[in-house]
């Protein structure tokens, strides 16, 4: 039994939990989540006016703390306790007290029953368990080291290495064997074929090497190596070839989780990659704020051009540039043909400021001519993938001329696709979710089939289960996003256990402690975005023409408002115009402040002026309800509302013409996986206030160089803000302090350069990892297509001939 409800029962809190019970079964709610659970337990408390020792200190108060959810059932409770990140208990307390544990599927079967989805005498359900699949592959035990995978898979391989010498270096004498370049032989011959002709022969190396000079090129004792049995592939100078020769000589004599990570990472295997992002608008220019295009297009963007960087910098070093050995990067994403004035209609497009880094766009078949020709919603494209990566497959094998070493999805439907691709052409597969819809819509797997026709989650809940799984390995941008807080589950963690009533009971998702989690936060684009002091990298006539269109230029077709006074500090915020990025949320805070108002204008960059140019339901929603907003309480006078698309040059000045503006940027989201404009803005010098739910939490240390908001309390929200104001008015220097804070805080730990750093570096050691372990992923890989072939496929196609008859 919980430890938790144990204590309660052997104290004398007992008639106090039964008292709460009561409370909770008159209350209407059936099911109660966690925010529900504590307010109803406060009540109880004022209620039966309970002192503040007992409210916060008592068993019973840290029972409630730890539960997650109670379902109510005929006269019975069933709690789900929560008392350590990434592990539940459920128990169903009855009215007297007595208490029972449950298993995962009776917690399921409850909840089916709960939504009227449960009828015994139909059978049982389909039960998706991956737990088996991981009974081979080594697992993290402290949750404080979940999301620090390729830490824990270095110290495993190399105990491993300690552990069996003979076997480990026979492996990783195959592993260097494998390398190539189209066709070029990389890092050892054939005059190398023991263990220990490797060991002796990178001791006879070292020692040639050490009598050269250190600035020695490498083309100039080439020869002499590959007598010895080196190719290229080791440095680009003797100094350089020397020391990763010693680390290998190191790693052989005495293996080291950290040497180990470091020879790994020095490997030349990494030169063709694809990242893969089939949804929206993807392109260059005039697609940012169209549906479904935002941060994930300028994330994928941003690290297509970083790590071309990062592997032209790594090829050289690694002494390659004599065999013209050149990195090639795809964007792979949908071709549009009815491509609204962007480019999205052309096959194939360049980016941007790089050598050999591309947008590759592949059509959907022509299934259905009138959806297929334009956009598609992300929630409608399901009926399109499989088909999309047997044709994307043939037209990367032409651009690569061969297969890439790393594909990347992103999002769920890029994922799916980069599980097919990886399949297909057995490669290294990593994905990147950027947010799981799952965590977004409350309910959303319970009330599936009423979603269904809207949002189709059936397909992408598993579509993300099967990408997930079969995954090599995992980036988050941050912890939580795989784990959550003591206090909140995480979007991976959602995954671990749920029904989709009539449909499937999930009852093992995911291994959240398998190490193929890794953190690795995104970077800022510092040549856009660059702090607001550095004013010889600003041109003047952009800081003019962009400050004009924030405070002061009249142009009805694209902003709305006129400001009363152009110089109160403002309050900014950028975003889409949908529900999860609450902007309607800000205006009504602001609305609802008069203090606010009086110390400050509102500026918002955020979608469409007018309902009738959005195409998407959901914005048109938030526009209505913008609008209404200020009619409701008068802001006029006191807002700015740009329906704007920026380019990434213009985006980057706004900010830094709101940090000249003493002003503060604000990001209202209800739930946000990560937060790009946060960082945006932090770098710009702008004091930023940001939801204190999801990635924000771990960007921004609240009130060292930033401030964490609850958005759904707007007092609280306008207090804090108030609160910064009033400081900034007693101490002049205050604003620039938090200002330079946040400055430091993106530049510390949140660059691209580290990001991809760390992605290559895991890429390697995954591809290591895969080559040398003994675990076998067909029988992983097997259970995955059966599901995608039992469960997604029929879908889809019942999908595609709902959308044919359109």
């Amino acid at each position: 039994m919980s430890e938790l409800l144990q204590a309660v029962l052997d104290s004398g809190e007992k008639n106090d939990l039964r008292s709460l019970m009561s409370e909770i079964r008159a209350d209407e709610k059936q099911y109660l989540l966690r925010n529900d659970i504590i307010n109803l337990y406060n009540d109880f408390c004022n209620k039966c006016q309970k002192e503040s020792g007992f409210k916060q200190n008592s068993h019973l108060s840290k029972l409630i703390y730890y539960t997650q959810e109670i379902i109510q059932e005929d006269s019975n409770l069933c709690f789900i306790i929560r008392s350590k990140i990434a592990a539940q208990e459920v128990y169903r307390l009855t009215p007297d007290l007595s208490i029972e544990t449950m298993s995962v599927q009776e917690l399921l079967d409850t909840r089916d029953r709960l939504v009227n989805r449960y009828n015994p005498n139909d059978g049982d359900l389909l039960e998706i368990d991956f737990a088996p699949f991981y009974d081979y592959s080594p697992i993290i035990r402290d949750p404080k080291n979940i999301g620090k995978g390729v830490q824990f898979l270095n110290r495993y391989l190399s105990s491993k290495l300690f552990a069996d010498p003979k076997q480990w270096l026979e492996s990783l004498l195959n592993f260097l064997r494998l390398h190539q370049y189209n066709g070029i032989q990389l890092l050892i011959n054939d005059r190398i074929q023991t263990q220990q002709q490797l060991s002796e022969q990178v001791k006879n190396a070292i020692a040639f090497i050490g009598t050269l000079a250190e600035t020695e090129p490498y083309e100039q004792f080439r020869f002499q190596l590959q007598m010895m049995g080196f190719e290229p592939g080791w440095g680009n100078t003797a100094a350089r070839v020397l020391e990763t020769l010693s680390i290998l000589d190191e790693l052989i004599d005495s293996p080291a989780p950290q040497t180990l990570e470091e020879f790994i990472s020095r490997i030349p295997m990494i030169f063709k990659i694809v990242l893969v992002s089939p949804h929206g608008w993807f392109g260059q220019e005039g697609v940012l704020g169209r549906p479904d295009t935002g941060g994930q297009v300028v994330y994928v963007l941003d690290q297509a051009k970083n790590l071309e960087t990062q592997i032209a910098a790594d090829i050289e070093l690694a002494g390659l540039s004599l065999l013209n050995v050149q990195p090639k990067v795809i964007i792979l994403s949908r071709l549009i043909p009815n491509s609204d004035g962007t480019l999205c209609n052309q096959r194939l497009e360049k980016v941007y400021g790089t050598e050999n880094v591309w947008i590759l766009r592949v059509p959907f078949r022509e299934f259905n001519p009138n959806m297929t020709q334009n956009w598609i919603s992300r929630f409608e494209i399901w009926s399109y993938l499989e088909t999309y990566a047997i044709d994307a497959e043939r037209e990367l094998l032409a651009e690569f001329q061969g297969r890439p070493d790393l594909i990347i999805g992103n999002y769920s439907d890029g994922n799916l696709v980069a599980f097919l691709l990886s399949r297909r052409m057995k490669v290294t597969q990593c994905n990147i979710a950027h947010a799981l819809e799952k965590s977004k819509y409350l309910f959303s797997n319970l009330y599936w089939q009423d979603l269904e026709s809207k949002y189709h989650f059936s397909m992408q809940f598993t579509a993300d289960l099967l990408a997930m799984n079969a995954a090599h390995f995992i980036v988050s941008s941050t912890y939580q996003e795989i784990v959550g807080t003591p206090d909140s589950i995480g979007q991976y963690e959602s995954y671990k256990c749920f029904t989709m009533p009539d449909l499937y009971h999930v009852v093992n998702g995911i291994e959240l402690f398998s190490p193929k989690f890794n953190v690795v936060p995104p970077g800022v684009s510092e040549s856009y975005y660059f702090p607001y002091s550095q004013y010889q990298e600003r041109v003047e006539s952009d800081r003019k023409r962009l400050e004009e269109m924030l405070f002061t230029l009249e142009d009805s077709e694209h902003i709305y408002g006129k400001l009363d006074d152009p110089n109160k500090p403002p309050i900014f915020s950028m975003a889409r115009l949908d529900k999860i990025k609450n902007i309607t949320g800000l205006a009504e805070c602001f609305a609802q402040s008069k203090e606010l108002q009086a110390s400050c204008n509102l500026i918002l960059v955020a979608g469409k002026l007018r309902v009738e140019e959005s195409g998407d339901n959901e914005e048109r929603d938030e526009i209505s309800k913008l609008y209404h907003i200020i009619d409701e309480y008068n802001l006029h006078g006191k807002i700015r509302w740009l329906g704007v698309r920026l380019s990434k040059t213009d985006s980057g000045e706004i900010y830094r013409v709101i940090a000249d503006h003493q002003g503060i940027f604000v990001q209202p989201a209800l739930f946000e996986a990560f937060g790009l404009t946060i960082l945006e803005a932090m770098i710009s010098g702008i004091p930023t206030f940001a939801t204190q739910f999801g990635g924000p939490l771990e960007i921004i240390q609240d009130k060292v160089n930033g401030f964490l908001i609850n958005p759904t309390n707007l007092e609280e929200t306008a207090n804090k803000i108030l609160e910064f104001l009033s400081k900034c008015q007693q101490n002049p220097h205050y604003w620039q302090q938090i200002s330079q804070q946040g400055v430091e805080r993106v530049y510390s730990s949140y660059t691209w350069k580290i990001h991809t750093t760390k992605l290559l570096s895991l890429a390697r050691i995954y591809g290591f990892w895969n080559f040398t372990s003994q675990e076998n992923r067909e029988d992983l890989l097997r259970y995955i297509e059966a599901l995608f072939y039992l469960i997604y496929k029929p879908r889809a196609l019942q999908l595609l001939a709902e959308q044919s008859s359109r």
